[in-house]
């Protein structure tokens, strides 16, 4: 029997976290088999393997703690992968070579998995003297567009592409054009922005009072704080970005503030590091540990929930000395501190079990007493590790105990941390559990509220047939399955529903006990009126978080979901666009029609003919695979891998018109060249253009030019019907939604910045 409760988990562990060899064969036959390779594994550095062993399958049974991607595909395979999920590299020196040093880390961290961040504050501004070279300085935006091209040519370890956070000072003379950078729908692709915010601007703001723009002890501008901070929440209005970081508080409230300054965090936020930190990432699943759902005498257990949580910190702990590291700064310092990043997922859906509205105050309490909890027993744990194996090798009591987050902390916790020390530095984090979520039964996301109660799922089989499954949230099929077509209580609420301050008494209920920091979205409506929106980001200051980042549907971002009370049949999708998910490739027929066209790209000796072959599916033409072919060997290798990974990706169905996307956006460091009028970055981009015109032609790409259709805007859908929201470019299922600043799919996990 499947330990599965839904088909899409198992596609889920089946695609991502399943081992299997270079030929596709499955070594891990069985979920067991996967969590036994990650006991096994993690248990190894133990003096008692085995007595761990078990304890951590026990931990991992049914689905009740989730490592993070990293550790569920990496661990016991023996590959040349990291287990550390994210990453800030080093600081970044203000001289040309040292910046590409940074870049060439960059990529060696990438290419093993792992998302970083930057803090680019540390580049000069545009314009700025170069000495000793006559020259003015290009400026931070100039060299995150070097990183931007970088990312684009690295895939990271499994299925996911490499994501990237950049962040700048709000006293930055370049921080307006910062704020500014992805307005251009061309720029900076792979990178999430966040503004460090200091104490101080903020004071600035709400006394409306002037603010330097400075660098290297030189103020370039002074402007009117509260006019700064309008460009910042007007540019988030209307694209999404960037994202706002409290950073004074980050460091204040730091544990290891007496070593270390923090200016940057992971892709997605939840991890303040570090020059070099790295942090690894599992979550406590709630909906396993509550007892008697939906009755009046629902609970969650406290004894499992402390079982559970010491045994989780001991794994995750394990993880530092069984895992590998991109680089070696990036191993010392991950030794020297041994941070981990405990967090949650399924909080919503628990809420629901015990009867909690999401957001009201009961519900605040509650999730401000399960994170107290989980707190005190992480760090109990940790004392306990540290009289076992010793405290991490940077504690100093004192200075350790004086910090922000520990001055919160129990009397006795405080006495055992004195006495003992500390296994490791920082314990908790809540990160964005999409993937893991849905590889859990579709559980509630992180401390995100429930997004939708159920949706539609079309997949496409090799016969080319079409089969439809319903994606159901955890606690909705739990309370189906209790209550049958009952209708839903009144306190079963979601993200459509909710005001933006639920989320923020949410986020900073949590915040509270949480030593680093938190990765959430806060939907706010379409309608939110600018001022009212502002109040969201002041809320949130206010509260005590340590950033804040929301979504507001838009004419530019585009709808995430719109859901209608009426049912009502939905708009037909663009050609093609029906076409939403393969478990398997398609079969090649026998004979396919197809066009072949010739690319002549300057400065090259010999042409490159491209030709393109379309499959017919519902009356439509869509592509289905490329060949490249040429006289210039030079180009045969990349050109054979470009023709079997872009065939591979269009077997896949879909909407696969980011394959245009993603080559029209490759630039050649060595120049590209003018064609027909037009600027064209590179050779490759060249070949997308080919691709972009042949869709066109055939009618799979509405429109001219750039009008691709892999961003279409949302449809309007029946509550409980499919979400149409953005198509994702892996699987194509339509109803991409916003987590912490990464669009990302519900249907296979996929997301577009991680």
């Amino acid at each position: 029997m499947s330990r599965f409760s839904a088909p899409i988990a198992e596609q889920i562990w089946d695609m991502k976290y399943r081992l299997k060899d270079g030929a596709g064969q499955s070594l891990d036959l069985s979920i067991e088999d996967s969590w036994r390779r990650v006991a096994r594994d993690l248990a190894r550095v133990e003096k008692d393997p085995a007595q761990w062993e078990d304890r951590f399958y026990a931990a991992l049974e049914d689905f009740r703690f989730l490592p993070a991607g990293r550790i569920l595909a990496g661990a016991g395979t023996g590959r040349e992968v990291t287990l550390f999920n994210c990453f800030v590299m080093g600081t970044i020196p203000d001289s040309l070579a040292g910046i590409f040093d940074m870049l060439k880390e960059a990529a060696l961290t990438m290419q093993q998995g792992g998302g970083i961040g930057y803090d680019f504050s540390t580049i000069r501004p545009r314009g700025a003297e170069v000495k000793g070279v006559a020259a003015d300085a290009s400026g931070p935006l100039s060299f995150m567009d070097v990183w931007d091209a970088m990312c684009r040519t690295i895939m990271s370890a499994g299925s996911r592409r490499g994501a990237m956070m950049a962040t700048m000072r709000c006293d930055h003379p370049d921080i307006e054009t910062f704020i500014q950078a992805k307005q251009d729908s061309a720029r900076l692709r792979m990178f999430n922005l966040s503004v460090l915010v200091t104490d101080a601007f903020m004071e600035a703001v709400k006394a409306d009072g002037p603010w330097d723009l400075k660098f290297g002890g030189k103020v370039y501008h002074t402007i009117q704080a509260r006019d700064l901070w309008n460009r910042i929440m007007r540019a988030t209005y209307d694209y999404a970005e960037p994202g706002v970081i409290f950073i004074d508080r980050i460091n204040q409230q730091n544990n290891l503030n007496y070593c270390e300054t923090i200016a940057a965090t992971n892709p997605c936020g939840e991890q303040p590091l570090p020059p070099y930190g790295a942090c690894l990432l599992g979550s406590i699943n709630l909906t396993r540990l509550v007892e008697a759902p939906f009755t009046p005498e629902a609970r969650l257990n406290p004894e499992a929930l402390d079982e559970l949580v010491r045994v989780a910190v001991r794994m995750m702990d394990n993880v530092v000395d069984a895992s590998k590291f991109p680089l070696p700064q990036q191993a010392a310092e991950a030794q020297a501190k041994r941070r981990i990043g405990l967090g949650v997922t399924g909080l919503a859906d628990a809420l629901l079990m015990l009867g909690l509205r999401y957001g009201a105050d009961d519900a605040v309490a509650q999730t401000r007493a399960w994170m107290k909890s989980i707190a005190r027993s992480a760090y109990l744990a940790s004392v306990d590790l540290a009289r076992e194996k010793g405290a991490f090798p940077l504690f100093d009591a004192e200075k350790y105990l004086a910090s922000g987050f520990m001055q919160r902390m129990d009397e006795d916790v405080r006495e055992a941390v004195a006495q003992h020390g500390i296994r490791n530095a920082l314990l908790t984090s809540i990160a964005p559990t999409g993937t893991i979520s849905l590889y859990a039964g579709n559980v509630s996301s992180g401390i995100e509220p429930v997004f939708a109660y159920a949706y539609t799922r079309k997949v496409l089989q090799k016969d080319g047939s079409r089969t439809e499954e319903e994606v159901v949230d955890y606690a909705v099929q739990m309370w189906r399955d209790l209550h049958g077509d009952a209708p839903l209580p009144d306190h079963f609420v979601n993200a459509q529903t909710l005001s933006p301050m639920d989320h923020v008494a949410m986020q900073a209920a949590a915040q509270e006990w949480v030593d680093s920091s938190i990765s959430k979205t806060i939907n706010c409506p379409e309608d939110i009126s600018f001022e009212d929106f502002k109040d969201v980001y002041l809320a949130a200051w206010d509260q005590g978080c340590k950033g804040c980042t929301t979504y507001r549907p838009n004419d530019v971002t585009g709808s995430v979901l719109s859901v209608s009370e009426k049912s009502e049949e939905a708009p037909q999708a663009d050609k093609g666009a029906d076409v939403v998910y393969l478990t398997e490739p398609l079969e090649r027929p026998a004979a396919l029609e197809g066009s072949t066209y010739k690319l002549k790209f300057p400065g090259s000796e010999h042409a490159i003919y491209i030709t393109i072959n379309d499959i017919v599916q519902a009356d439509h033409r869509r592509p289905f695979e490329v060949f490249i072919n040429s006289k210039n060997m030079e180009h045969f290798a990349w050109t054979v891998a470009l023709t079997r990974m872009i065939s591979a990706v269009f077997r896949r169905g879909g909407d696969v018109s980011f394959v245009v996307e993603e080559l029209k956006a490759v630039f050649d460091p060595r120049g590209g060249a003018w064609m027909e009028g037009r600027y064209v970055p590179s050779i490759l981009a060249a070949i997308g253009g080919v691709i972009e015109r042949h869709m066109i032609s055939t009618g799979f790409l509405a429109g001219e030019g750039m009008a691709l259709k892999s961003d279409p805007k949302a449809e309007l859908v029946a509550v409980g019907e499919r979400p149409r929201g953005p198509a994702c470019p892996s699987c194509g299922q339509y109803g991409m939604r916003m987590i912490e600043g990464c669009m990302t799919c519900p249907s296979c996990g996929h997301s577009k910045c991680g």
